[in-house]
């Protein structure tokens, strides 16, 4: 149709309302396929649809950047990182940042994160997507409150700001994390400390009030009464049945706090450690079938894994020196 317009004589903007795109639009398709003037005599060169699609064709498989990793000289890293996911179920970024902190390969031999990803999704890593579950999806949270549902406690509005400004250590936030939801039977307590990033994870006899209140005894033995409001501030729970004696706890000196209810996104680390958990417990699968001692070692890969934000250390060494900390005093 452009090919048509244009000799029958009509300017851009008239070609363009009669396409339905923009004037610019069809002034760069006449330049794709309009052939350069070679000399001054004969008639000027016509514009061709034909010659406009080829070229087009030709422009887009030239368009993308060419891959500049020498294979080899990368080949090394590259090993190294397959057997971290594989083992030790690190990311591709907390292998990169792992490596370049520790030195372990040289500069040249550690490609970008995001060239990594790259080279994932295209299938030039020794790799397969379902070894990366996070890869595949991502789910945006809508931010809305519902106030129409009783607090069981003291409401996290009444929170103090330095918990949310990431400089002080020692506030967590809790939740539990659910196998099979048909019938009665153990679940997992978690809690995460929202600047070192350390996770507890502690396997309970069922969702409710009497299985919080055991991990809540087995955490006071760990850490000792004396301590445990230095180690343990504050503690941001949702509303769930299993907190409805959660406040109680305020006794051993830590200050008890609610989310509104059904704003999971108010305890955004607990609900992210709670995912990386599910790489150990898919959902549906029974809590059952895990010891004890398994939910803490699934716990405590965790924690040794390094993180971005973390300056690629782990939250066990943050937290260890934290501890280190208090129990100086």
């Amino acid at each position: 149709m452009i090919q048509a317009l244009h000799r029958q004589g009509l300017s851009l903007r008239s070609i363009a309302t009669e396409v339905g795109c923009a004037h610019t639009t069809v002034f760069y398709e006449l330049r794709r396929g309009t052939p350069m003037r070679k000399g001054s005599r004969g008639p000027a060169p016509q514009y061709n649809a034909k010659r406009g699609q080829e070229a087009y064709v030709e422009n887009r498989r030239n368009s993308r950047k060419p891959c500049k990793i020498d294979h080899d000289n990368c080949e090394p890293f590259i090993q190294w990182m397959a057997e971290k996911l594989r083992n030790n179920r690190w990311s591709l970024d907390a292998c990169v940042g792992y490596a370049k902190l520790h030195r372990l390969f040289q500069s040249e031999q550690i490609p970008c994160t995001k060239t990594l990803y790259n080279m994932l999704w295209a299938g030039k890593l020794p790799l397969s997507m379902f070894e990366l579950p996070h890869v595949l999806g991502r789910k945006r949270h809508r931010k809305w409150i519902r106030k129409n549902k009783r607090i069981k406690g003291r409401s996290i509005e009444e929170r103090p700001a330095i918990v949310d400004e990431g400089s002080e250590i020692g506030h967590w936030e809790v939740d539990t994390v659910v196998g099979q939801r048909e019938g009665r039977e153990a679940v997992t307590f978690t809690a995460v400390e929202k600047v070192t990033r350390n996770y507890i994870a502690i396997r309970i006899a069922g969702r409710n009030s009497a299985g919080v209140e055991a991990a809540m005894t087995q955490l006071q033995d760990q850490y000792g009464p004396e301590r445990f409001s230095q180690v343990f501030k504050t503690m941001t729970a949702d509303n769930g049945h299993e907190f409805e004696t959660f406040s109680k706890f305020e006794s051993l000196g830590t200050k008890i706090y609610f989310t509104h209810p059904y704003s999971s996104w108010e305890r955004p680390q607990n609900e992210r450690h709670n995912g990386l958990l599910r790489d150990f417990i898919p959902k549906g699968t029974s809590i059952e079938r895990f010891t004890d001692e398994d939910v803490l070692n699934m716990a405590d890969a965790l924690n040794q894994r390094p993180r971005r934000i973390l300056g690629y250390h782990s939250p066990t060494e943050l937290f260890e020196s934290f501890l280190d900390e208090v129990y100086a005093i």
